[in-house]
């Protein structure tokens, strides 16, 4: 049996988990605010997420899953960790390749998160197989969709076509093209397609393909902030996009973050102190956005105040 392994808890981290600190503080480093080293600020978020309050495990959570992969990394080579925070690592950046490796060549890491991990597809290969499994050789849309599709054009429209905003017969030709691709072929269109395809493929339900169109090296600042405030994204599409630190320096995309429920509250909250004091006093007024995002804006009011 594998000896138990045993974690000292730095000074630095023990001063936002030990017993009777004050909710604010415990949330202030659930928000991942405090400057620690990687290795010690993975662990303290792991440790909130384990708190008694669970406004500050949600926000640990968040956190933890929203760190960026050289964080993480770094944080890999130094010392031992625990097996169930390998496991939550395992769990929230299980995916990525990087990650993957680094966790899987630590001698902690338990069975089960070896099986996690080794069941865990990461989304290139994923991507891969789809457009090796499709057979380009064919035409992209299959003779009776052809038909179809010129029937349509001539005037009797489908109830699908009917449903897609009018923006002209190139998009609702395009729109019906989508229809009859494969995964494959969505997710390579997502990654080279013009705007037009990329407005029709962010809100496939496919979360490779959709996350392909944030991948997009021709979208603008302008899409982006279009997509955030549909407020249709899914979860990975506004992981992607918090990860991009160019668009994250433009204040409208920052603030139409903030305002969509989908942000990972981690998020949300780091953003909220880049706020001019207008759009703070409007967050904690407002009934629409989370309870935690608005109890912070009030308090960063207080801070500016004083």
């Amino acid at each position: 049996m594998a000896e138990p392994v045993k974690i000292t808890i730095p000074a630095a981290v023990a001063a936002f988990v030990r017993p009777g600190i004050l909710l604010e503080e415990r949330l202030r480093g659930a928000a991942g605010q405090p400057d620690l080293p990687p290795h010690e600020q993975v662990l303290l978020l792991f440790c909130l997420g384990k708190d008694a309050d669970p406004q500050v495990r949600e926000v640990a959570g968040a956190s933890l899953a929203a760190l960026g992969q050289q964080v993480i990394k770094a944080a890999l080579q130094v010392g031992r960790h625990h097996p169930a925070l390998l496991h939550s690592l395992a769990q929230t950046h299980g995916t990525q390749p990087d990650i993957r490796t680094a966790l899987l060549a630590q001698a902690d890491l338990v069975d089960v998160t070896r099986q996690l991990l080794e069941t865990c597809v990461p989304e290139a290969e994923m991507a891969a197989a789809d457009a090796e499994d499709a057979d380009y050789s064919q035409p992209l849309v299959p003779d009776a969709a052809d038909e179809a599709l010129e029937t349509s054009e001539d005037g009797s429209a489908s109830d699908e076509a009917d449903e897609v905003e009018d923006d002209g017969e190139e998009y609702l030709s395009k729109y019906k093209l989508a229809q009859a691709m494969g995964i494959g072929e969505k997710i390579k269109m997502a990654l080279s397609g013009d705007k037009e395809w990329r407005k029709i493929l962010i809100k496939d339900s496919n979360k490779l393909v959709s996350s392909g169109v944030i991948k997009n090296p021709r979208i603008t600042e302008g899409e982006v902030l279009t997509i955030i405030k549909t407020g249709s994204p899914n979860d990975e599409v506004m992981r992607l996009i918090c990860a991009n630190r160019e668009w994250i320096k433009n204040y409208p995309i920052r603030k139409a973050l903030i305002e969509n429920p989908k942000t990972p509250l981690a998020n949300a909250l780091r953003y909220l102190g880049t706020m001019n004091e207008k759009d703070l006093s409007s967050y904690a007024k407002s009934r629409n956005i989370s309870s935690v995002i608005a109890t912070q804006a009030k308090r960063l009011l207080l801070n500016k105040k004083r």
